[in-house]
């Protein structure tokens, strides 16, 4: 499973990359918005730190409009990846953008026909909000695994992007059922780091180690 960092803080990405377990990045207008930074330079900058996918959301609701701000977007860098909401005007802008070649992360999902008509309209990622669904009460991991069934079944090439991760369970869950990225915010990936036992032992080598040789 590849991890996206989900965030628009420099230092976050910076960090995160050094360990080398990032494989790209998702942010949105509120993400960039803590920032205090110009929407457009923000993603600049951090094309210039990742070289993999970069999620830029629109912020636009009817389609002509979508379409332009697509194409701004992903002429910001290379690796330009563009947010959709899963709207019929967003549907549309999923169809056309992907004859233009623009790769497409459809976002906001909450279910699986969502997801399945934003395969058949040819997008590049699906992004079920996982965590959003817990809070209301529903299984968020239950639709990742239904998608991932649908997906297989008719062999879309559309890449479950599990999204609102909120912590580790939810990754450990979403790489048994086999989605494809799973976006995060740099505190979940700090958590998937650490276990009391490791702490212990760690202390208790070192312990030994000053009382044999020290």
């Amino acid at each position: 499973m590849e991890f996206f960092l989900d965030t628009a803080n420099l230092e976050e990405i910076k960090t995160a990359n050094q360990w080398g377990i990032v494989d790209g990045i998702t942010t949105n207008p509120t993400l960039i918005a803590k920032e205090n930074e110009d929407y457009h330079k923000r993603l600049k900058d951090i094309s210039q730190i990742i070289k993999g996918p970069i999620s830029g959301e629109v912020i636009s609701t009817k389609y002509e409009e979508m379409i332009e701000e697509a194409k701004k977007l992903a002429n910001i860098a290379e690796n330009i990846v563009v947010k959709i909401p899963i709207i019929e005007e967003g549907l549309k802008a999923i169809n056309k953008l992907t004859e233009m070649g623009i790769k497409t992360n459809v976002t906001l999902c909450f279910s699986a026909n969502q997801a399945l008509l934003a395969a058949k309209c040819g997008a590049t990622y699906i992004s079920p909000f996982l965590g959003r669904i817990d809070d209301i009460g529903q299984d968020g991991l239950e639709l990742i695994s239904d998608i991932r069934i649908i997906y297989d079944n008719y062999n879309f090439d559309t890449k479950i992007l599990a999204a609102s991760i909120r912590n580790p369970y939810h990754v450990y869950q979403c790489a048994k059922i086999g989605a494809d990225v799973g976006t995060m915010p740099f505190s979940t990936i700090k958590q998937l780091v650490k276990h009391p036992l490791t702490d212990i032992g760690l202390a208790k080598f070192l312990d030994d180690y000053k009382k044999a040789f020290s």
